[in-house]
């Protein structure tokens, strides 16, 4: 007999990756039941989107995050809640908000899995990580000492870069649209990365000779990272954002994720910044024009920059210069989304990509 779906309740279901997984909730088959805040009667495109997804079978439950009973009762609505509250200062940042609805699980009692809003670095490896970046990292694991402390079931998503972010744009800071002439290269060109945002050990045993790369716009172009060997690879994962979405609803019934953390790393998109580079010149039949930029120079106009760019750039720098994506073993408290659930068919940088030719 197949086992019974658990029902699961989105928060920040309009957002980025939010949308996403409520999709891939629906998709699974699962009771869903999406969030609607009071707030988001004034936010005429937010309210469509919550339309659409009543249309295509889910629920919306009308709870405020400032009235904590009414957040327990949706609570006691569901079995699952996935928090999707966006982390990204260059849009809103709101991840503090989220204790208030780990007391309402914590009240309510009967969930039997939270899922924070991190989907990216994992910000337990980040202690070390630069201000004024490391706010981020810092946030999200007052988040998770507090479903600890609360003994709520949980799982956490490490989703590495998110595609649509680093890999059309050659990961560039001011664009989201392919360069058209120039690159330039931080660090080593050969560093590798893996496309969804963290890097891991797996892909060094795909290609131990390589590194991690990263690009980013300051004018009309792009910077690509670095040239040459590197002794420890340091790798990300490039992710297809529905992926994310899918593999985070995998995640929520399956007793191996249970208080664990999830990565996604999936093999095909393991790559450095000169692979990516020219996996787009092949697609697109132009050549670019590589600068190369070392690494103390990277740092040095953040200064005059403002916060939210700032929060960027550090983040930037531990990926492609420190390699914190990939200088780590996953070990017993985490596991590998694409082992996991090899049932699921990924969406590879090079599909991707051919969306921007």
């Amino acid at each position: 007999m197949a086992m019974e779906k658990s029902r699961v309740l989105i928060v920040g279901g309009t957002g980025y990756i939010g949308r996403r997984i409520v999709a891939a909730s629906l998709a699974e088959g699962h009771p869903t039941f999406v969030l609607l805040r009071p707030e988001i009667g004034l936010d005429i495109d937010k309210l469509q989107i919550l339309l659409a997804f009543k249309a295509q079978g889910a629920r919306l439950l009308e709870a405020s995050l400032d009235d904590h009973d009414g957040l327990v009762a949706a609570v006691r609505q569901v079995d699952v809640v996935v928090s999707a509250m966006s982390g990204v200062h260059l849009r809103s940042h709101n991840l503090m908000l989220q204790l208030k609805l780990v007391e309402a699980i914590k009240e309510a009692g009967n969930v039997k899995r939270f899922l924070p809003s991190e989907f990216g670095m994992d910000p337990s490896r980040m202690g070390n990580a630069l201000e004024p970046g490391r706010v981020t990292f810092d946030e999200k694991m007052e988040i998770r000492r507090a479903i600890e402390d609360a003994k709520i079931p949980h799982t956490y998503v490490s989703s590495n870069c998110f595609a649509a972010y680093f890999c059309p744009n050659l990961s560039q800071l001011t664009s989201f649209l392919p360069p058209k002439e120039r690159v330039n290269v931080y660090g080593d060109g050969n560093i590798k990365e893996a496309l969804t945002g963290l890097f891991v050990r797996a892909c060094w045993a795909k290609a131990p000779q390589r590194g991690s790369t990263f690009f980013v716009f300051s004018k009309p172009s792009c910077y690509m990272f670095g040239e040459g060997a590197c002794r420890r690879p340091r790798v990300a994962f490039f992710v297809d954002e529905d992926d994310v979405g899918t593999y985070t609803i995998k995640s929520i019934d399956d007793p191996r994720t249970l208080n664990k953390t999830i990565y996604i790393r999936p093999q095909d998109n393991c790559l450095t910044h000169n692979e990516l580079i020219a996996m787009w010149e092949k697609l697109s039949g132009k050549s670019l024009t590589k600068f190369h930029i070392p690494a103390e120079e990277f740092l040095a106009p953040m200064k005059d920059m403002q916060f939210a760019f700032q929060v960027g750039i550090t983040h930037f720098y531990h990926i492609f210069y420190e390699g914190c994506l990939t200088n780590f073993d996953i070990g017993d408290n985490g596991a590998e989304a694409t082992i996991l659930y090899p049932e699921v068919q990924y969406t590879r940088i090079d599909e991707f990509l051919k969306r921007y030719l």
